[in-house]
């Protein structure tokens, strides 16, 4: 990309240069799509082989009622809701530093994803998330036969 712009993981909005060079384009895009704190979720995203991990905190959820994960169009989507407890409120001296809501977050599949294929598991307030691909073929040379006329 000739524009002096560049990309990090799966975002596709560019960083502009004067903050590429500060190191934090996440924290750049969470404040340009508005989405700073409230309701994001936090996730871990690396390959082992073919395989795209994504792994996601989501502590005090229960994973069968709570969250959902979907695919579309070469997204991978995750939702979680944590409702809020009210029993300790009445308490002398509350105070509650816990996140509650809504929480999602997207990350772009790779190319060949297969999608039938994906697993996820939720074990220690962590969600992860298997998403095997199949492997890109390299540009390599493609033979053409000649024939006579």
């Amino acid at each position: 990309m000739g524009d002096g712009w560049s990309r990090r993981g799966s975002w596709d909005m560019p960083v502009p240069p004067p903050f590429r060079r500060f190191g934090f384009p996440e924290q750049v895009r969470r404040f340009m799509e508005g989405d700073w704190d409230t309701g994001w979720l936090r996730v871990e995203e690396y390959r082992e082989g073919e395989t795209l991990v994504v792994r996601a905190e989501l502590p005090g959820i229960d994973p069968e009622k709570d969250v959902d994960v979907s695919v579309r169009d070469g997204e991978l989507n995750i939702r979680a809701e944590r409702q809020e407890s009210t029993e300790n409120r009445g308490k002398d001296g509350y105070r509650s530093e816990f996140r509650y809501g809504s929480f999602t977050r997207t990350v772009q599949l790779p190319r060949g994803a297969r999608q039938e294929d994906i697993k996820a598991s939720y074990k220690d307030g962590v969600l992860e998330i298997r998403v095997p691909a199949a492997p890109e073929s390299g540009p390599g040379p493609t033979k053409i036969n000649v024939s006579r006329d």
